[in-house]
C-alpha cells in the first residue's frame, strides 16, 4: 500500500513537472494598448544619493543624507504648505522602504511618472520635500518611504504612519 501512494504522488509529480517550462530568458507579460508599462528612470537626485556603507547596521549609519538636505527639504515643505502650492494627491500609509536606497523619496501608487512633491505628516505638521516614485498598484494600496523622509517628519520607522501626498 505504501508503494501504491508512493507511485500516485510521483506520477503526480511527474505530472505537475510537464507543465513547468524552463527557458534561460524571463518572459514578460503582453500587454496591449494604453496599459503598457514603460520602464521609468530614477530621479537624478535619488540615483547621486550616497550609499551607505556595506557594514551599516545602525540607523544613522544608513541614513547618509546630510543634516543640511534634510534641513533644505522641510524648509522648502514648509513654505509650499504654507503658501497652499501643490496638489493633494491622496492619503496612504508608509512603510520603511530599503533602508539601502539613500535620498529623500516616496515610492506610491499615488503618482504614474515621477516628480517632486512633498509629503505631510498630520499627526505633527511636519512636512518634507522629496521625489515622488511610481509604484505599481491600486492607489489604496500602501507606500514606502526612505529612511531619510521618514526621519524628516519624525513619523516612527517601525510604525505604519498615514502621511499625505502632494505633487508640485
Amino acid at each position: 500500500m505504501r508503494q501504491g501512494f508512493l507511485s500516485i504522488g510521483l506520477a503526480v509529480m511527474a505530472a505537475g513537472c510537464a507543465q513547468i517550462s524552463v527557458t534561460d530568458q524571463p518572459v514578460a507579460p503582453e500587454v496591449s494598448g494604453s496599459d503598457q508599462t514603460r520602464p521609468v528612470s530614477r530621479p537624478e537626485s535619488v540615483a547621486t544619493a550616497v550609499r551607505p556603507p556595506a557594514g551599516a547596521r545602525t540607523v544613522e549609519q544608513f541614513d547618509t543624507t546630510s543634516a543640511e538636505e534634510k534641513k533644505a527639504a522641510a524648509a522648502a515643505a514648509q513654505d509650499a504648505q504654507a503658501s497652499g502650492a501643490g496638489r493633494l494627491l491622496g492619503r496612504t500609509v508608509a512603510s520603511l522602504g530599503d533602508p539601502a536606497k539613500p535620498g529623500l523619496w516616496i515610492k506610491t501608487p499615488l503618482v504614474r511618472q515621477p516628480g517632486k512633491g512633498r509629503v505631510v505628516y498630520p499627526k505633527n505638521g511636519k512636512a518634507v520635500e522629496l521625489e515622488l516614485i511610481p509604484l505599481d498598484g491600486p492607489a489604496t494600496a500602501g507606500s514606502r518611504m526612505s529612511l531619510a523622509a521618514l526621519r524628516v517628519i519624525e513619523a516612527p520607522l517601525t510604525d505604519l504612519p498615514e502621511v499625505e501626498v502632494y505633487a508640485e
